[in-house]
Order: structure tokens, then sequence, then C-alpha cells
């Protein structure tokens, strides 16, 4: 209990594993804890004079599972492990927190997501480090960020300019956020509301750390360099000099031997990819359908971008491709690079098969170099490491011809490892064991005095076997026979019909039911030369095998180059595939202002029905026609278009082909989409209130760049007011930002701004009426729809007949009111209220006639007098000012 006591007072925020034979036990608090979160028995035990101390123990086979779900849960497990062998230990076993595992900090492959990074990342404000941090971050501040995951050794630094903090956070999907304490405040609102929505557990640590000279200090100290400007850094980087050195301090507190293995940091300048916000990547269905599996998060999910392009086939570049689809390029060269190769590997199907047949070979060359560095790798993971590296110079020759830049700087910059590879082929056997521990590591005739205990212990063994046959002849007992297990080593057993035949020689060992178990003299000192060559033999193999992890670790560097450069090869050919697969073609990506897509799908949706189901549609947004007005039923198709618009001008920014006849795209600073209707009742916000904070995001952050998605604004309000609200939306877009736009709407009346704004287009999703039913055209046509078929769709959802029938009853009373008409206007204000001001809700820009113009209509100017028009002129406007129809 004392060394537990040690352990808890290092480790006081963590649930502390204290190994203790087959078990990892948890005291006091922590079992009362661990008990709750795990469903554990909670019991006690005596704590020898004291009371008695609650208990609660999960199995050492089992411990990942339970892990994984206190990571889910945010919390911390620090790993008490035996460091003695209970057989040889003199008094008390002793004991030692070797790691503490947290949600940011994890290496075994049973509590990572293959497809997925794990990042720990690290935020200060960029207007002064930590004293600026303590601030707690306000809207509009710059930020930098630094992001670490432990189990491939990547290690990212950038910063995130005003307003960009959330997406900057969400591309790296960060397990734990590691913050200044002041962050922890009342005051620092940042922490408390939007870094805890992100679902990353928040850990603080204290300011100081976050202090750029200390940090540097750090950074110097971890990479042992004496100054930093090798890596890249100037003059005002001390932000990410910052978040790099807290970083490195964490996790050299928790995770040493992870945190040995990082690179050297990677600086990201902004400006070089796109920042995509939670609201676009969550509509644009990137890694999430709109209604995701909680249970499948971190895998490939379907109905999803990321399901319908991933053709890679080594985790590396699975990691890789997400990463790239979470941050598209908007520096036209750098697309063009990539577009290059992807057209190089289509162009070239048989270099394409030949290199994905490569690449099937290669294993997570990534993790596992990150475990030989951090000293967790096993047999059975160092040989799948070498196995990895064989194919690489068949990788290597496949692409010394390569004509595109990016593939032949991938070909030139490859190092084949041969070397490593040949190390790691001569020590081990073909198929060793997952344990060093069950022996049979070393393949023989790599090392002398390996072979020679082997043979040893392999004549020993052969003795053994022997005197069975010897022993039947000497004694005359057929049944007898030479038996071994752990407890009681070698015997020769003989059942209890045959003692009388027993030689005085033989010492018994053990009784069973039915037979008595003997030792010999001979048999004894045959068992300890076994025995002793196997326990050497082990310790042989265990110098042996940790000799050869040190040599691999030594070429950590050149192995994670390796795995860096073949997971772009894996994303790029995966990209080739897919582009041959579903037929996408090349786009034109310029760094003009027109968007063109003919015969352009939906990547996604393409997918779930035949091919020739989908109506492909072609889109323009130019300089005289930036915005387009989408109008249509209810079930056209429209959010369809606007997401498939979306994803085409995504996918041609992160370098891919695109699912279209033929496209020439910008480049776009940002995409924004604005699409359905969704709550945040946690964060006290409405429905409208999330529809209005999602278009001021767009208002505030769109460019004449950008490409802006709209799919009904102002539907969460009165007619009156989202009507409005959806004009002075699209005037704004127009005239003051100029974005390229689409704006999906019901308001029919916003048609009409076509003939105000010169950079206006109308466009609508044709259907066709049989009778009262409606067939969905699903193609877009020049012009504005009049009509949005609720009550067909509410009809073709399953909505009572009756309702449906009346609805269709007030739509005629309201139509009718809003031509003029009398017709039903009694029955429909007995029934639903005043018809006038149900017609005067029905439309802003088109009311029912006020009573003035029906004296306008009637008069016969011809028959007036100059004086009676003047008169009549009076009365008009008289009435027109404060009458029933004033105002309008």
């Amino acid at each position: 209990m004392q060394q537990w006591r040690e352990a808890k007072a290092r480790h006081p925020d963590a649930l502390v594993f204290f190994r203790v034979g087959d078990f990892y036990e948890m005291f006091f608090q922590d079992a009362e804890d661990g008990a709750r979160l795990l469903g554990l028995t909670l019991t006690t035990r005596n704590n020898g004079a004291a009371a008695q101390v609650p208990l609660a123990g999960v199995p050492v086979r089992a411990r990942d599972e339970y892990i994984e779900r206190l990571l889910r849960l945010g919390r911390r497990v620090a790993i008490c492990e035996q460091m003695e062998d209970p057989a040889e230990a003199r008094g008390i076993v002793r004991r030692e927190v070797i790691e503490t595992i947290t949600p940011g900090a994890v290496l075994a492959d049973s509590l990572l997501s293959e497809r997925k990074n794990n990042f720990l990342v690290a935020l200060v404000e960029a207007g002064g480090a930590a004293g600026a941090a303590g601030a707690g971050g306000v809207e509009g501040s710059a930020f930098a960020l630094a992001a670490a995951d432990v189990s491939t050794g990547e290690l990212v630094a950038t910063t995130a300019p005003p307003g960009e903090l959330e997406p900057e956070l969400a591309r790296f999907e960060p397990a734990e956020l590691l913050l200044p304490q002041s962050w922890a405040e009342p005051a620092a609102p940042l922490a408390a509301r939007a870094l805890s929505a992100l679902g990353a557990r928040l850990t603080f640590r204290p300011d100081w750390l976050f202090d750029p000279t200390v940090a540097a200090a750090e950074l110097r100290r971890h990479f042992r360099v004496q100054a930093l400007d090798g890596f890249g850094f100037q003059d005002g980087d001390e932000p990410l000099l910052a978040t790099l050195g807290a970083l490195l301090a964490y996790l050299n507190e928790v995770q040493s031997a992870g945190a040995a293995n990082l690179r050297p940091p990677r600086l990201e300048r902004p400006g070089a990819a796109m920042a995509l916000d939670e609201m676009t990547r969550r509509n644009l269905e990137l890694l999430e359908p709109l209604r995701p599996d909680a249970s499948s998060r971190g895998t490939r999910q379907p109905g999803t971008l990321l399901d319908v392009v991933d053709e890679t086939l080594t985790p590396m570049g699975a990691r890789l491709l997400r990463r790239w689809l979470l941050r598209p390029l908007v520096l036209a060269d750098s697309i063009w690079r990539r577009q290059e190769s992807v057209a190089e590997l289509f162009e070239q199907p048989a270099l394409r098969r030949r290199v994905r047949a490569e690449l099937k070979g290669v294993r997570d060359l990534e993790r596992l170099a990150a475990k030989v560095g951090a000293a967790r790798v096993s047999p059975r993971e160092l040989k799948a490491l070498g196995d990895s590296l064989e194919p690489l110079p068949a990788l290597q020759a496949l692409l010394a011809g390569a004509a595109s830049p990016l593939l032949a700087e991938l070909a030139e910059g490859l190092d084949a490892l041969e070397d490593v590879r040949d190390l790691v082929r001569a020590a081990l056997v073909d198929d060793p064991p997952a344990a060093l521990t069950d022996g049979g590591v070393i393949r023989p005739g790599h090392d002398a005095e390996l072979d020679e205990l082997r043979g040893v212990r392999d004549g020993a063994r052969e003795f053994i076997a022997s005197l069975q046959a010897r022993e039947r002849a000497r004694t005359g007992i057929a049944s007898l026979k030479v038996g071994y297990n752990k407890v009681f080593g070698y015997y020769l057993e003989v059942t209890r019909s045959n003692f009388e035949r027993v030689p005085e020689v033989y010492e018994r060992k053990q009784t069973l039911a039915h037979a008595e178990r003997f030792v010999t003299p001979e048999l004894k000192e045959w068992e300890a030369k076994v025995l002793g060559a196997e326990e050497r033999i082990l310790e042989v193999e265990a110098r042996l095998f940790a000799e050869l992890r040190r040599r691999v670790a030594a070429e950590a560097a050149r192995l994670q180059d390796t795995a860096r450069r073949v997971a772009v090869l894996d994303v790029l050919a995966g990209l080739a595939q897919v582009a041959e697969r579903r037929a996408y073609v090349r786009p034109v990506v310029h760094t003009g202002y027109g968007l063109e897509v003919t015969a352009g799908r939906h990547p996604v949706v393409e997918t779930m029905m035949p091919r020739e189901e989908f109506i492909p549609n072609d889109v323009v947004l130019d300089e005289e026609a930036r915005i387009m007005i989408l109008t249509g039923p209810n079930m056209a198709g429209k959010s369809t278009l606007l997401r498939q618009v979306g994803l085409i001008q995504l996918l041609a920014q992160v370098g891919s082909f695109v699912p279209a006849a033929a496209a020439r795209l910008p480049v776009c600073d940002r995409i924004f989409t604005r699409v359905g209707a969704s709550d945040n009742l946690v964060r006290g916000a409405s429905t409208f209130m999330v529809e209005m904070n999602e278009t001021a995001a767009i208002l505030h952050g769109a460019t004449r760049d950008s490409l802006v998605l709209l799919d009904e604004i102002g539907r969460g309000t009165a007619t009156y007011d989202g009507v409005s609200i959806a004009w002075a939306v699209t005037e704004h877009l127009h005239e003051r930002i100029g974005a390229r736009t689409i704006f999906a709407t019901h308001y029919h009346e916003l048609t009409q701004l076509a003939d105000l704004l010169p950079a206006l287009v109308n466009y609508n999703v044709a259907v066709k009426e049989v009778g009262d039913e409606v067939i969905f055209l699903r193609r877009l046509e020049r012009g504005g729809a009049d009509r949005s078929y609720g009550i067909q769709v509410a009809r073709l959802a399953g909505v009572p007949r009756s309702v449906v029938q009346r609805a269709a009853e007030i739509l005629r009373d309201l139509e009718g009111a809003h031509s003029g008409g009398a017709v039903g206007l009694g029955r429909l204000g007995r029934r639903a209220g005043s018809a006038a001001a149900a017609a005067d809700q029905l439309s802003l820009f088109l009311p029912a006639d006020p009573p003035v113009l029906d004296r306008l209509r009637r008069l016969e100017l011809e028959r007036l007098t100059p004086l009676e028009a003047l008169n009549l002129l009076a009365e008009l406007q008289a009435e027109a000012r404060g009458g029933a129809g004033g105002g309008r």
C-alpha cells in the first residue's frame, strides 16, 4: 500500500492500475470510480491494522479493453507495473509507473483507430503565449497550435488566424487538448464553451510551461540541438515555440517512450490550405453522415465522401487521405502537382496496378517505426516491419521513370532500407511469436551461443523422450509414460495397478486418483539441463532481440520518411483508382473566377443508385452570373445539387479527379455551406439561432474567392422576417462580397431579384405533373419555379388523407385571396382565422390588393375635370396614408 500511495501521489488525476500478479488493482477512490465507470464489483481488502480498503480490479489480459472504455470517458490511467520477477524478488516486488495513458497519448494498437490519427493538441493565444492565453481567448484572436501523434511520431505546429480556430482544431480531430491553467478560470470563456464542444479531454497545465523561453529550452533539450533555426522558426514564432515546448514537456511526463520517437516539428504557415468550418464538414458529410453511428466513429462510415474515395491500401495512406480531405489546398501550383501525379497513374493503368500490388505488402510502417523507437515492439511486429520493407525496391524501380514532378520526387527520395530489411530477415524466424517470452524468436544460425544452448536443450529433450521406452523395457510396465507440466516439471507416471513393479530408485513426486508420478536421479539431471538451457535461451534471445530493436530504432528517421512517402504514393494511386472506377475526369483548376461543371454528379449519392438513374446537371457561376437562386419542389434534389457542387470543388482542391463530364474550377479560399435545420440546446441556441449563427459566420468570413452554398435561410421564423433576411443576405452577397453563390430556397419572391441584381440568375429543378402526382425530373432548368408541391410531398410521406385534403382547400383559398378573389374566404376565416391576415402572410412582395387600388381601377379619368382629379388625388393620398391599405 505504501507503493500504491507513492504512485498515486505522483499521478493524482489518473486512475492507478496497480499490478498484483494477474490483476491490475485499484484502491480507495480509484476503486470506487473504476467500479462505477467500468461496471466492476467493488470489494475490500484488509489493510493491516487499518480499516478495510475499497478494492476493484481487472485482469491483466483484458487491460486494454478497460483502458479503452476509460479513455472514451476522458479519464487517464497510470500503469504501475511489477519491475521484478516475483519468484526472484527479495521481499515486496518493486513496482513503478511505466506510463500514463491519456486520450491523446496512446501507443497500443488496440486503443487506436488504424485509419485515423490520434492527436494531442496544445493551444495558446498568439498574442503573447501564456500571458495572452491567460486572458482566455476572445473572438477575433489568433492562436498557435501544436499537434503530436505519438503512435506515428508526427509533430506539427501551425497558427490559426482570427476566426479560424475551430476549423484548424477540427482538422486534427484532437483526442486531448492541452491548455494553460488560467484558461480554466471563469474569466476564460473559450475553454469552457468552444473547446469543450469538440469532445476532446481538456487538460490544464501550469502557465509557465507555455512561456516561450521555457518552451524553447525544452525543445532544444528534447531534440539535442543548440539552436532552433534549423527547424524553420522565424522572428515572431514565440507562440509556436510555446505550444511545442509545453506539448513535449507533457508527453515526456506521461509517455516518455512515445515522446522520444517524435520527428522534428513541421511548421505549417497560413495560406497554404483551406479551413473547413464545422458546418461545412457536417453538411458535405466528409467523414460522417448527417446522422452518424457513434459506435463506428474513427472508421469508414457509409454515406460519406471518405468512404467513396478511399481506395488506399495502407493504414498510413488512409490516415493521410483523411487529413487531405480536411485540408484542401489553396495554392494552384500545389494542386497541379498532385493532379499531374494522379493523371499519370490514371493514364497508365498497368503501372498503377503494379504499384498497388506492391503497396498491398506494406503494413503500418509509420506506427511500427514509432513502436520500435518507443521500445514497445513485439517480435511479430518487428518481423512485420521487416516484411513491409520487402516491396520498397520494386516500388523504387516502378517510379524511376515517372514524368510528373511529385512522383519523380517520391521515387528519388524513397529509401528502400535494404540494410534494415536484411537485418530483420537474418535475425528473426519466419513466423515469430507475439511475445518474446514464448521463445523461438531468433533464427537458427544467427548466434553461436544460442545454437549451442538449443542443442543442449534439444538433446536433453530427446534423451527424456527416449527414457519412456527404456523404462518400460526395464520395469515391464507397458503403460508407463513420461510427462511434463509447468508446476512439477518432468515425471514418470505409473497406474495404481502397477505399483508393485515400481523400482526402489523411483521417488514419489505426486499422487493422483488412479496413478502415481515419480522422478529418478537421472530424470532430474536431464530436467535440469533442459530447464537451465531454456532459461538461458530466453535470456540470450531477449538480449539479441533488444540489440536488433536498438539497431532498427537507430534508423527511425529513415523509416518514418519512407513511411511518409509510401503514404503519399498510396493516396495518389488510390485517387487514380477512384477516377477509373467511378468515371471521374481531371478538372481544369485555374486562378480566375468562373466555375463551370458539365454533367456533374454527387460522388456519394450516385454510388447508392444505378449509374443510369442519377441525373447529371450543368452548373455555371461566373462574373455575369455570380449568384444562382435555385427554386423547385421539395424532394426535387436542390440540396443534393448544392452539396454536389461543394464536393466537386473540394475534390479538385485536394488534387483529385471529379465526378463530371468536364469541369473548369477556380481555386476557392473557402467553401461555406448552410444546409438543413438543427438546434444546439446545450449552448442555449434554437434552430433559428443556429441558422443565423451559421449565416453570420458566412457573411463575415466569405470573400470574392469563396464558394457559398445556402439552403433555406429564414425558414425558422415568421414569413416576413424570414424572406426579408433571405433577401438582404442575397443582396449583401451580390453587392458587398461577390462570392460565387448557390442559394436554394422556397421563397419564390427571391426570384424577383433577377430583375434588380445584374449578376443573379434563376434556376429551378424541373418536375412533371401527371394529374395529382408529381414526377421529379432532377433536371436543372433556367428560370424560377412557381410552386413547391409541399402538399404532394406530404401525401407521399404518409400524412393522413384528411389533413392533405384540408391543406389543399386552405391553399386554394389563400391563393384566391392572394389574387383578389373572394372564393372560400368566409370558410377560411371561420376555420383558419382572418383570411386577410392569412393572405397578408402569404407573400411580402405580392400582397393582396388594398382597397385604394380598387378605387383606382374603377375611375373613368376621361370624365374628370382637372379640379376633380386634384381633389380625388388628395383623397387617395389621405386614404393611402391612413386607411386600411396605408403604406402599401
